[in-house]
C-alpha cells in the first residue's frame, strides 16, 4: 500500500456499539456492516467475540457474509479471549485478531494489578498466540496516552518482535492533547526497533473534544491507520469520527498529502443509517453530516454564496452525499423501481424483507399522495429492525377525551390466540402502553419516548421511538406509520418482543445446563 494511503479502521460495531443505548441486533449490525463496506472502509472491528454470546454470532456472521473489509475481532491478551475471536473471524477472507492490554501506571495498579514485567510478558505471549492462528495481528496498549513513554516503547517494541503487524496506540480516555500526542508518536518512531515494518495506528476518545484533531496530530507524525466510528459514536463522549476525519484529509489535502479509499458519497446515509438503528440522534450543528453543516442564514452568508459557493462553503454538499427532499415515486410504481431505489440509498435487503417493504409501500401509497425517500428509508429501516416477534398487533383503538384509555388486541405468535384487553392512562399512548404489559404480563420502565416526523407535508409518516432499561440493558422500538398513536404502539411492542426473546432465551440456557449439571453431580 502506497505511503500516502491512509487504511480507515472502523470500530463502530465494537467501540460505537459501547455507547450507552446503542446495542444493535444481529440484523441492525449486518446492515450497518454492508454499509461500511460500501462505503469503503479498510478494516470493520466487528465486535467483541468473548464479551456475549450475542457479540460472537455478529462478528461471525460479519465475517462469513460482508466481504472485502478486513473483518477483525477484539480480545483481551488472554487464551479464551483469542481463542474465540479467532473462532469468529476465521471465515472471513482477510480476518484479524486485536489485542489489548493495558500498560498505563493507574491501570497497572488499581484494575490489573501487574508490574511492568508481567505486562511485557502477557503482551507477548498473546501477540504470538494470535499470531498463530493469523498474521494479521494488531496490538494496543490500552490507556497508551497517560503510559509512561520508555515502558510505552519498551511494550511495543517487544509485541512488534512477537509479530504484531499493526501497532496502535490509544488515547483511551482522552487525555491527550494533540501537540503532546504528535510527540509520543515521534517517540515511538525514534526508539521502537522495527516500527517502521509495520503500520502505526492511532485511537482517540473525544472526552475533551479533541479526538480528531489527535488522530490528524498522529498522521502528520507517521501514524497510517484511524480508527474510528461513524457520527463519533462511542464510550463516555465518543470517538474519533469518521466522516470528519475523512473530509478533512480530503479536504486539505494540500496540508495533509494523504488519501483514503472512502467513497465520501455515502457518509450522509451511513450517518443516517446508524443514527436511525442506535436511536441516538445526530447534533443539528455535527461537523460533515448535522442538519446545519452546509445550512445558510445569515444575509451575508447567503449573499456571498449566491455569488461564490465557495466563499462559504469549503465542501460541496454533493460530495458528502446529502440529498435533496425528491418525489421519486408513487402508488403506481412498481417493484424494480422500488427494488432499485431501495439500492440507491444503500440498504441490503434479501426478497423476503423486500418483499415485506413492497406490500407496506403498497399500503402508504394509498395513504399519502407523495412518497420521499425519507419514507423509502423508513420502510426499509423497519425491516433491519424487525427480529423475532412473539406478540403481533392486531387492532388498537384509544380514546383521548374524558379519560384516556385504549383497547388492545394482540396475536400470541407461539401458540396462535388473540389477546383482548382495555386500561386507562395519562392519555391514549399511555393507555395503549399499559395495556399492552397487562396482556403480555411484560413489565417495561420507558426512559425515553420521542416522535417526530419523517417527511413534510400534512399526510408526512411520524417516527416513535421507544428507550427502555431492562436488566440494566437498553432497548430500543422504532417504528414509522402515519398515525403516530400507531407508530408509538408498534414501538412498544418491538421492546416487549424483544424483552421477551430474552427472558426465552435465558430459560433454554438454564433448561439446557440442568442435564449437564446433574452429569457432573452423578460424575462425582
Amino acid at each position: 500500500m502506497s505511503e500516502n494511503r491512509l487504511i480507515i479502521f472502523d470500530t463502530t460495531l465494537r467501540d460505537g456499539e459501547q455507547s450507552p443505548g446503542a446495542s444493535m441486533n444481529l440484523a441492525e449490525k449486518l446492515e450497518v456492516a454492508h454499509a461500511l463496506k460500501d462505503l469503503g472502509v479498510d478494516v470493520i472491528e466487528a465486535g467483541f467475540p468473548i464479551a456475549s454470546p450475542g457479540d460472537f454470532e455478529s462478528v461471525q456472521a460479519i465475517a462469513r457474509e460482508v466481504h472485502g473489509p478486513i473483518i477483525c475481532g477484539l480480545a483481551r491478551c488472554n487464551d479464551d479471549d483469542i481463542d474465540r475471536a479467532w473462532e469468529a473471524v476465521k471465515d472471513s477472507a482477510k480476518p484479524r485478531i486485536h489485542v489489548f492490554l493495558a500498560t498505563s501506571a493507574i491501570h497497572r495498579e488499581f484494575k490489573l494489578q501487574m508490574a511492568k514485567e508481567e505486562i511485557v510478558r502477557r503482551a507477548v505471549e498473546a501477540v504470538k498466540r494470535a499470531k498463530g492462528y493469523c498474521d494479521d495481528v494488531e496490538f494496543s496498549p490500552e490507556d497508551a496516552a497517560r503510559t509512561e513513554l520508555d515502558f510505552l516503547a519498551e511494550v511495543v517494541e517487544n509485541a512488534v518482535e512477537a509479530g504484531a503487524t499493526t501497532l496502535n496506540i490509544p488515547d483511551t480516555v482522552g487525555y491527550a492533547v494533540p501537540s503532546q500526542y504528535a510527540a509520543a508518536m515521534r517517540h515511538l518512531k525514534q526508539t521502537v526497533r522495527g516500527i517502521d515494518n509495520i503500520v502505526l495506528s492511532v485511537h482517540c476518545h473525544n472526552d475533551l473534544g479533541m479526538a480528531v484533531a489527535n488522530s490528524l496530530a498522529a498522521v502528520r507524525e507517521g501514524a497510517r491507520q484511524i480508527e474510528c466510528t461513524i457520527n463519533g459514536l462511542g464510550e463516555r463522549a465518543g470517538n474519533c469520527a469518521l466522516e470528519e476525519v475523512v473530509m478533512a484529509l480530503r479536504t486539505r489535502k494540500d496540508f495533509f498529502g494523504l488519501e483514503t479509499g472512502i467513497n465520501t458519497r455515502r457518509l450522509y446515509p451511513i450517518s443516517r443509517l446508524v443514527s436511525h438503528v442506535t436511536g441516538i440522534q445526530v447534533q443539528r450543528n455535527k461537523a460533515v453530516v448535522g442538519q446545519n453543516a452546509f445550512a445558510h442564514e445569515a444575509g451575508i452568508h447567503q449573499d456571498g454564496l449566491l455569488k461564490e459557493r465557495s466563499t462559504y462553503e469549503i465542501m460541496d454538499p454533493e460530495d458528502v452525499g446529502l440529498p435533496k427532499t425528491e418525489l421519486v415515486l408513487g402508488k403506481h410504481s412498481g417493484r424494480h423501481a422500488l427494488r432499485q431505489r431501495i439500492r440507491d440509498l444503500g440498504y441490503h435487503l434479501d426478497d423476503v424483507k423486500f418483499q415485506k417493504v413492497f406490500e407496506a409501500f403498497k399500503v402508504l401509497a394509498d395513504r399519502k399522495k407523495l412518497i420521499y425517500d425519507a419514507d423509502v428509508e423508513a420502510l426499509a429501516e423497519a425491516q433491519i429492525h424487525d427480529g423475532p416477534a412473539l406478540w403481533t398487533l392486531e387492532a388498537f383503538q384509544a380514546n383521548a377525551g374524558g379519560i384516556p384509555t385504549a383497547t388492545v388486541c394482540l396475536w400470541n405468535n407461539k401458540n396462535g390466540t388473540i389477546h383482548k384487553d382495555a386500561a386507562v392512562g395519562d392519555g391514549p399512548i399511555d393507555a395503549i402502553f399499559k395495556t399492552m404489559e397487562r396482556i403480555t404480563g411484560i413489565e417495561v420502565h420507558v426512559r425515553d419516548y420521542r416522535v417526530r416526523s419523517v417527511t413534510v407535508g400534512e399526510d408526512a409518516q411520524g417516527e416513535a421511538q421507544v428507550e427502555a432499561e431492562y436488566e440494566t440493558k437498553s432497548l430500543r422500538g422504532r417504528a414509522v406509520s402515519t398515525d403516530i398513536i400507531e407508530a408509538s404502539a408498534v414501538a412498544f411492542l418491538q421492546v416487549i418482543n424483544r424483552i421477551a426473546t430474552r427472558r426465552q432465551a435465558a430459560l433454554e440456557r438454564t433448561a439446557a445446563a440442568k442435564p449437564l449439571e446433574a452429569a457432573v453431580v452423578a460424575a462425582s
